[in-house]
């Protein structure tokens, strides 16, 4: 099976950096804030996924999310923006 293409969000990008200049954390203190277990996190993670050019894996999300007092249809959906 190959990988097929589906459209991404174009926004996400900004929201992750967002939640993090707001929380007034460096990118190696999000990456303690996330811990997330069995996702490896590095500073060159976290600006790929705030740049667009990788997004982040479920769970990372899901934390961006929960730090950010949102749910994961404000990060995913273009059309919601943060508060």
């Amino acid at each position: 099976m190959g990988r097929s293409y589906r459209t991404r969000p174009k926004k996400l990008g900004g929201k992750l950096k967002a939640i993090r200049t707001r929380l007034g954390l460096t990118q190696p203190e999000m990456i303690q804030k996330l811990s997330v277990r069995d996702e490896p996190l590095y500073p060159s993670s976290i600006s790929e996924y705030e740049r667009g050019k990788r997004e982040p894996p479920l769970l990372v999300l899901l934390k961006y999310a929960r730090l950010a007092g949102v749910s994961t249809d404000v990060l995913i959906d273009d059309k919601l923006s943060l508060k």
